[in-house]
């Protein structure tokens, strides 16, 4: 009987615990217990147990109290430790905070600030009532930029240079990194790492100009199709050629250019890996496929999911410069057609639906190959 009495005890005072304060729970649960002793005639039982659970729970209210008083004296001290680090590291590494804030006020001003604008994707956007007041029609841009005749033709064209940026050219930085970092002459090796970056700060509009020298009647390239014995061609006028072009001048500007992020990861490989592996006998070849790609996967992971929220977001100055009006149908993509109907046209409400569904694509491609990535790989993907 005094089991299940303690048993009911234990019952109640699960209730209690969670109707009532500690203060106040510790005398009433005692109390209760003694006055349901009285009835019974068991008053010598329920005085010893209504004393040991009194005890017991104050000593367990006294020892909550205790703890919450140091957790409080550690927070405050952790937090004014936090406080007085952060006022140091500011007064010490103040001109590097100098030097970050004009580039943080152009990240906000030129890519959250403009966030705000979207919204004119489901209006009917008039320059002169602006975007409070202009008419709202919801997803009627979507559904009009869906009917266009040339929407699908222009979707196809921008998956096809996606593809052609994203899968096919990514590839080629790591293998120059690679082919760079198993150069042993220093002058030889900074000098083809100087070429390889130099087209990168040419503008599209020289690249062009020069693609178009080489290509043209007169260029190099149909002087070399004389000389074999073949006619003169136009390449930049025919719609075959133009995604060649566009691959072959990507590589040539940009590849270099990505070669820097990838032999910084190989500088900072620790020496003693590669030490140990010759010892064992490991040949150059073998040392670059076991130790050194392996260490780029991480970096490459990385890369490659930044570049994948782009997929649809080719480039506006490649594709301008490089089209003429008879490459346009394998040449146009979202970018031009924003530029020419939405800049040139005044339809700003179905350009910015365009930018939307870029962004919308983009979002969606980075969280599927991020989880993805975080799955296969032990390090991989930008979160968890």
């Amino acid at each position: 009987m005094i089991f299940l009495k303690i048993v009911k005890f234990y019952l109640l005072l699960s209730i209690l615990r969670i109707f009532y304060p500690i203060s106040a729970r510790v005398p009433f649960s005692a109390k209760f217990l003694l006055s349901s002793e009285k009835i019974h005639g068991k008053t010598e039982v329920s005085h010893s147990l209504a004393a040991f659970w009194s005890q017991r729970m104050i000593t367990k209210a006294n020892d909550r109290g205790l703890d919450t008083v140091k957790k409080n004296k550690k927070d405050d001290s952790s937090a004014a430790l936090n406080s007085s680090f952060r006022t140091s590291n500011l007064k010490k590494y103040w001109p590097y905070y100098v030097l970050v804030f004009p580039g943080m006020v152009y990240l906000l001003m030129f890519n959250y600030v403009p966030m705000f604008g979207s919204v004119i994707a489901f209006q009917n956007y008039s320059v002169f009532k602006g975007v409070s007041g202009s008419n709202w029609v919801g997803l009627e841009n979507f559904r009009k930029l869906l009917a266009l005749p040339d929407f699908y033709r222009i979707l196809g064209n921008s998956l096809i240079f996606g593809f052609i940026k994203t899968i096919l050219i990514f590839p080629i930085p790591v293998i120059f990194s690679l082919a760079i970092n198993e150069i042993r002459n220093m002058k030889l090796k900074k000098a083809i790492q100087t070429a390889v970056y130099i087209p990168h700060f040419l503008s599209w509009v020289i690249v062009a100009s020069l693609i178009f020298d080489v290509f043209g009647k007169g260029g190099l390239f149909n002087i070399a199709r004389n000389l074999l014995g073949m006619k003169s061609i136009l390449p930049m006028q025919m719609e075959s050629w133009f995604r060649p072009i566009f691959t072959i001048s990507s590589v040539w500007k940009e590849a270099g250019w990505g070669t820097v992020v990838y032999l910084a990861a190989l500088s900072s490989i620790d020496p003693g890996i590669y030490e140990a592996a010759e010892i064992d006998g490991a040949s150059r070849f073998q040392r670059t496929r076991l130790i050194t790609f392996p260490m780029l996967i991480p970096t490459m992971l990385t890369l490659f999911l930044l570049g994948i929220g782009k997929f649809l977001e080719i480039g506006f100055e490649q594709n301008y410069n490089l089209l003429t009006p008879m490459t346009q149908g394998v040449g146009d993509i979202f970018d031009t057609y924003v530029y020419r109907v939405g800049i040139l046209n005044g339809q700003y409400s179905s350009t910015t639906a365009i930018g939307l569904f870029q962004a919308v694509v983009g979002i969606t491609l980075v969280t599927l190959f991020n989880k993805i990535a975080s799955k296969t790989t032990e390090d991989g993907g930008l979160w968890r």
